[in-house]
């Protein structure tokens, strides 16, 4: 029975979804950046249809990532402001079940974005680096949903949750380039700073997921990854939505509502 419970929450998830119209906004969205990539290929003098490819596949990536996350913040936080929650839960329903079936539905909605996104760049692009390129941006938009989940429920609040978010990613896509820096003799006089520096930046690489691997414009414009990378990538997400939503779980659990 709890299966069924988890179904119909990630039906409900998918309905909310379209209600909403997140559907059209994302093709707005996607409309806007293959547009501009367009006016920046006619802008350009040489490798013009690369530079279109790059930046259209480089803003589609942040428009899904962008307005997933957003959907998923503002969309619970309402349950939680209109008590929806309290309403659902009332129904013989176990709180791992209400976060389980959120998920899946969340995960949906991601899986589709990846796919609206992935299609425009068939028109640039060969269709097997296509193809490697939305299972990735899948993959990250699905470690995007277990933390957006986890901040919400943590947070409760709709900005500290977006906060953490917008830093957790955006530090998560730098991390690699501040530890190549970080390596750098003229990056700190003092060896002592320096050393711990490295340490605490090797830390968190440790623990961070390495987003800069994901979903890379240059598999369109040069190369494809290759089913390993993509192979490695879906490892990774899966450890980390895993780790999410336990916290998440973990942290739904012992809250009084």
């Amino acid at each position: 029975m709890a299966y069924r419970r988890i179904l119909t929450l990630a039906r409900f998830t998918l309905l909310e979804a379209w209600r909403t119209r997140l559907p059209g906004l994302f093709l707005i969205a996607l409309a806007l950046a293959c547009g501009t990539a367009y006016f920046f290929q006619q802008l350009a003098i040489t490798e013009s249809v690369r530079l279109q490819i790059i930046f259209s596949a480089a803003a589609s990536r942040l428009a899904a990532v962008f307005v997933l996350g957003l959907y998923i913040l503002t969309s619970i936080v309402r349950e939680f402001n209109d008590k929806g929650l309290e309403l659902t839960l009332s129904f013989d329903l176990r709180r791992a079940d209400y976060v389980v079936g959120r998920l899946l539905g969340f995960l949906l909605i991601g899986t589709v974005m990846a796919l609206m996104a992935s299609i425009p760049q068939l028109l640039l692009a060969p269709a097997a680096a296509v193809a490697q390129w939305g299972i990735s941006l899948a993959l990250e938009l699905a470690i995007v949903t277990a933390l957006s989940l986890f901040c919400v429920m943590t947070f409760t609040q709709l900005m500290p949750a977006a906060a953490f978010v917008a830093g957790f990613y955006v530090l998560a896509r730098a991390l690699s380039a501040i530890q190549l820096m970080s390596t750098s003799p003229l990056a700190v006089e003092n060896p002592v700073s320096r050393q711990f520096v490295g340490w605490l930046i090797d830390g968190l690489t440790l623990i961070m997921p390495a987003l800069d691997r994901y979903t890379q414009s240059a598999w369109l414009a040069d190369a494809a990854a290759g089913w390993a990378a993509i192979g490695a990538c879906a490892t990774q997400a899966v450890l980390y939505v895993t780790l999410l939503v336990a916290a998440a779980m973990f942290d739904f659990y012992r809250r009084n509502l």
